[in-house]
């Protein structure tokens, strides 16, 4: 993982904690779109949750990047890569039962699709300092 030197296990147990993150996107104008969301981190690839016809759907279609912090005091780590669009049931059905283990059972949303990155670069600390 660039830029993050704790130790693997520190970096999971992060992303299996409960927090909030931020997902920025960009919008077409090359302005930030910065939004809060809950996500999931596993093998390499980030997923949020969302509605098919939001703002930041519609920038990470017309530029495939985003990036997703996640802050708790000191510690912090920001997930960046490749994002796309996913809306097969498969797909959506298995985000949902990442978010439900990670915070709670999602409310029904027929028109749900999944935001996933692909990470390509690791910025942050996971390692609390005294």
């Amino acid at each position: 993982m660039v830029g993050v030197t704790e130790a693997p296990g520190e970096f999971a147990e992060f992303w299996r904690e409960r927090h909030l993150c931020t997902l920025t996107t960009l919008r077409p104008d090359g302005t930030p779109h910065v939004t809060p969301v809950g996500a999931t981190y596993a093998d390499g690839i980030a997923r949020v949750i969302t509605s098919r016809g939001s703002r930041k759907v519609r920038n990470v279609r017309a530029t495939g990047r985003a990036v997703l912090c996640q802050v708790d005091g000191r510690r912090w780590t920001s997930l960046e890569g490749a994002a796309s669009v996913v809306d097969d049931p498969v797909s959506v059905r298995d985000a949902e039962n990442r978010y439900a283990r990670r915070y709670r059972e999602p409310r029904p949303n027929p028109d749900r699709v999944v935001i996933e990155i692909v990470v390509d670069r690791v910025t942050g600390t996971v390692t609390p300092t005294p």
